[in-house]
């Protein structure tokens, strides 16, 4: 295998690793913290309410954004790692 075919398999296991990451942190807080775990976040108060209903209305919207830009800076990084980046 030459040298660029393998650095663009390490390129793409990288970035998988940063998707699925990235869609187990989102699952965790919106279908987690919003659905499964509600009611042991129940008693604690957030915003005025308890913590699970703030997840499931916001908490999880929030969560995607900052994935979002998260994932943006990472595979900016990424990027720069592997050669691919604009200049």
């Amino acid at each position: 295998m030459s040298e660029h075919a393998d650095n663009a398999v390490k390129y793409w296991k990288a970035n998988l690793r940063l998707i699925v990451g990235s869609m187990v942190v989102w699952a965790f807080v919106s279908y987690g913290c919003a659905i499964l775990f509600r009611p042991l976040l129940a008693g604690i108060q957030f915003g005025g309410t308890d913590l699970g209903f703030w997840f499931a209305q916001q908490g999880s919207i929030l969560t995607f954004i900052v994935l979002i830009f998260f994932y943006a800076w990472r595979m900016n990084t990424l990027d720069k790692q592997f050669g691919l980046h604009e200049e």
